[in-house]
């Protein structure tokens, strides 16, 4: 098989969430246990972090894979989805898993692949820890796909368990309330295992709390240990200055962040908390053995910091995190004249971000081009947007993708008016030739629809 055989064979064969919807999630661990075993349980051999949330998972298993890196572990990273190449999903040290790769592993694994018939998302997960664990990573970051409960990933037995924040999504499958949501994302939390929850509400408080008291597990938020505020934002570069207080004393003075958007302030205190709750980055971090694990060994140790000294691996983490994980598709300026802005919120939680941090720039007129999928609760979502903005509604190429003619009536009953078009590619033309150099243009409301544009 060539590597485009193998895509072929991946795309065609395994049903894909994000080209079906829900019609492709699996409600149990069923086929991952068997695919897992068949390859030898690779999920044992190498410690692990566990990031779950409705919102900025994605950004703060980045930002934990670049502060590990920086301290000189090999670090695998498993995201989803992808943007532009498969190969995204599944990283050591910021380098993309070999095509070669990915083609051995479905050339020798067929036969059971065939006969076990998972998911696309299962066989992902499967292919990620088997490549770990061939590569003898030091740890790795496990970005959870869809909840947290049955999900996938949720064979692993973490070092600690992140968990971002709850919001509306995906409500037919985790559903309908914010406690339902929180107790399936709480579904990741695993005995003794400490837990760490981004932010602090009155619904999905309690939810974890009782987890964590169940399964004898510690629970810190974040939001309550750490506070971080923006000093200066460069939109441009994509970088971010902060000052932390924690525990309402000065931490740190000024931490550069390489990613901006004004959501990075709630992921980075997550991060600090993960970081402060392991000492990653010091001389103390260590799993404890357990079996079929190696103990973290440090490759590159950082000296041992002093008292109130912030590790120089989460600085060096923070700084570099583009560089070290090729992160994209969130805040990400594609051109600035016209300037061209992307990202990737397009649930109700990170709309009201992104929109927020949208009403404090200065610009003259704005123009968002947009799409969403078929299953997308648009009489939450469409309300988010600016009525005062020109729109440039497409549907994006996946089968799931809404049509962009249905979505331009629906947008019209909230007061957003625009044309449709029949692609991405020319909605973000027609936006560019219209738009004044004093004007933004923001590409917002489906991760597929970013995807196009990068």
């Amino acid at each position: 098989m060539t590597y485009q055989d193998t895509l072929d064979f991946l795309y065609a064969q395994l049903p894909m969430f994000h080209r079906i919807g829900a019609a492709a999630y699996k409600k149990d661990l069923t086929n991952t246990v068997a695919l897992c075993a068949h390859l030898g349980n690779p999920h044992h051999k190498f410690p692990t972090i566990h990031v779950a949330g409705t919102n900025g998972k994605g950004s703060v298993s980045h930002i934990l894979a670049a502060v590990c890196q920086a301290a000189g572990l090999k670090t695998g990273l498993y995201v989803s989805p992808h943007y532009k190449d498969f190969r995204e999903r599944i990283k050591i040290n910021g380098d993309y898993i070999p095509q070669k790769t990915v083609t051995a592993f479905v050339e020798n694994n067929r036969a059971k692949i065939e006969e076990i018939q998972p998911s696309f998302f299962e066989l992902c997960v499967a292919l990620a820890f088997d490549h770990f664990a061939k590569e003898r990573v030091d740890i790795a970051i496990i970005e959870v796909g869809l909840g947290g409960r049955l999900d996938s990933t949720n064979v692993i037995t973490p070092i600690a368990s992140v968990i971002t924040n709850i919001s509306y999504d995906h409500q037919d499958m985790l559903g309908d309330t914010l406690a339902k949501i929180a107790f399936e994302k709480a579904g990741i939390i695993k005995p003794g295992v400490p837990v760490v929850i981004g932010e602090t509400h009155p619904e999905s408080a309690p939810v974890f709390r009782e987890k964590a008291a169940e399964t004898g597990s510690s629970i810190v938020f974040a939001d309550q240990q750490f506070d971080v505020e923006v000093v200066e934002e460069n939109l441009f570069s994509g970088q971010t200055l902060y000052r932390v207080l924690k525990g309402n004393q000065l931490w740190a003075d000024q931490l550069l962040l390489d990613a901006s958007g004004s959501y990075q302030r709630k992921n980075l205190a997550t991060v600090l908390q993960t970081v402060d709750l392991l000492k990653i980055g010091t001389p103390d971090f260590v799993v404890k053995p357990r079996a079929a694990a190696r103990q973290l060994s440090m490759l590159d140790p950082e000296p041992e910091p002093e008292q109130g000294q912030i590790p120089a691996a989460l600085v060096r983490g923070l700084a570099e995190l583009r560089t070290l994980t090729r992160f994209i598709g969130r805040w990400q300026w594609i051109s600035q004249e016209p300037a061209v802005l992307c990202d990737s919120a397009h649930n109700e939680g990170g709309l009201k971000e992104a929109f927020s941090q949208v009403a404090r720039m200065a610009f003259k007129g704005l123009h968002i081009v947009t799409g969403f999928v078929n299953d997308k609760d648009l009489n939450k979502a469409l309300p988010l947007f600016p009525q005062h903005a020109t729109y440039y509604f497409a549907k994006a190429d996946i089968p799931r993708g809404l049509n962009a003619e249905l979505l331009r009536e629906q947008a019209e009953g909230f007061g957003l008016r625009g044309n449709a078009y029949g692609s991405v590619a020319q909605a973000l033309e027609a936006a560019k030739n219209a738009a004044d150099k004093a004007d933004l243009v923001l590409v917002i409301g489906s991760i597929f629809v970013v995807a196009e544009v990068l």
